[in-house]
C-alpha cells in the first residue's frame, strides 16, 4: 500500500506564472504542496479544480516546507494552502513572514500529536521515560524541514527529560506511516510523529499520547497564505479562499478517496468527492 501521493509538478498551461502583469498572465496561479501532507493534497487538488473551472490556468509545484515558504517570499509560488499558524511554522513566519500574507484559516484546529498503535501500553508522553530500549531510542518522525520535527525533536523531548534516550527520526511523511502500517501489521512496538486531521487516524487502530505538559504546543489553525499583494492582484480568488472552511467530515471523506480508493489519481478523487458534495463548489466560488 503506498502511502503518499508522490505528486510531481503538474502544469496546466504554460510555464508563465504568478499572481503578477495583467492579462493573461492574471489567469496563471502556482499552488505550493508538501508532499505526505494528505490535508493539504486535498485541499491543493479540490482548490486546482475549482479555480481551474473558473478558466484559470492552475500549476502545482511539490516542495519541501523551506523552499515553499522561500519561494512565497520571492513571488516563484502564488500560494499554500497548508501554513500551521501561529505555532508549527512559527520559524517560517518569522523568517519570511513580512514578505507573504494570510489569506485565512480553513480549518480551526490541528494539533501536533505523538501517537501510537492500540495495543500498545503507552498512555502519556511521560510513559516513554525508561523505555528507550524498547523503542529503539527512536521516534519515528517525518521530514526535518517540518515544524513537527522541531516541535518533537526541540520542544517535546526535553520537556519529558527523553533527550538521552530518544531522538525523532526523520524521514518522509510516506516513509513514516509504511513504518507504522509495517509495525501494526507485526503488531510491533512504534511511536510516531502525527497530527490531526489525517486520514491515519480512521485507517489504522492508533491512538494519542497524552500531553500533560503541553510541549506539542496549543492546536495551529490551518491557512492560506500567499505571496505578498496577492489579495489586491487576485481579487476574485483571494475572496473565495477567505470564505474557504472544510468539516472534519468533508475533510476526511476526501483525504480517504485520495489516498485510497483513487490512489495517484486526484482528479478522480476530486470529481468524485464534488458529485458527493454538490453545493460546496457554488458556496465557494458562486
Amino acid at each position: 500500500m503506498t502511502l503518499t501521493l508522490g505528486l510531481s509538478t503538474a502544469a496546466c498551461g504554460d510555464s508563465d506564472s504568478g499572481s503578477g502583469g495583467g492579462g493573461e498572465a492574471d489567469k496563471n496561479i502556482t499552488i505550493g504542496m508538501v508532499a505526505g501532507w494528505a490535508e493539504g493534497e486535498a485541499a491543493t487538488q479540490l482548490w486546482k479544480r475549482l479555480l481551474t473551472d473558473k478558466g484559470y490556468k492552475v500549476e502545482v509545484k511539490t516542495l519541501d516546507t523551506g523552499p515553499l515558504y522561500a519561494g512565497m517570499a520571492k513571488g516563484d509560488v502564488d500560494l499554500f494552502l497548508d501554513a500551521w499558524l501561529p505555532g508549527t511554522h512559527e520559524d517560517y513566519w518569522k523568517q519570511y513572514g513580512d514578505k507573504l500574507e494570510k489569506v485565512g484559516a480553513w480549518y480551526d484546529s490541528a494539533p501536533l500529536t505523538i501517537a501510537v498503535p492500540e495495543y500498545s501500553p503507552l498512555k502519556s508522553l511521560e510513559d516513554l521515560k525508561g523505555k528507550g530500549d524498547q523503542y529503539g531510542g527512536k521516534i519515528v518522525g517525518i521530514e526535518k524541514s517540518s515544524g513537527l520535527y522541531r516541535v518533537s525533536q526541540e520542544e517535546m523531548l526535553p520537556a519529558y527529560g527523553l533527550k538521552d534516550e530518544y531522538t525523532v527520526a526523520t524521514s518522509s511523511t510516506a516513509a513514516m506511516l509504511t513504518e507504522l502500517k509495517k509495525a501494526i501489521d507485526a503488531k510491533e512496538d512504534i511511536v510516531v510523529t502525527l497530527w490531526r486531521p489525517h486520514w491515519a487516524y480512521s485507517k489504522f487502530p492508533i491512538r494519542d499520547l497524552e500531553d500533560p505538559k503541553g510541549a506539542m504546543g496549543k492546536p495551529d489553525g490551518i491557512y492560506t497564505v500567499a505571496s505578498k499583494g496577492f489579495s489586491e492582484e487576485q481579487a476574485d480568488v483571494a475572496g473565495w479562499l477567505k470564505k474557504f472552511k472544510m468539516t472534519d467530515e468533508q475533510l476526511g471523506t476526501l483525504e480517504d478517496l485520495m489516498e485510497n480508493k483513487y490512489k495517484g489519481k486526484p482528479d478522480q478523487a476530486v470529481d468524485e468527492w464534488l458529485k458527493n458534495n454538490a453545493s460546496f463548489a457554488q458556496s465557494m466560488t458562486g
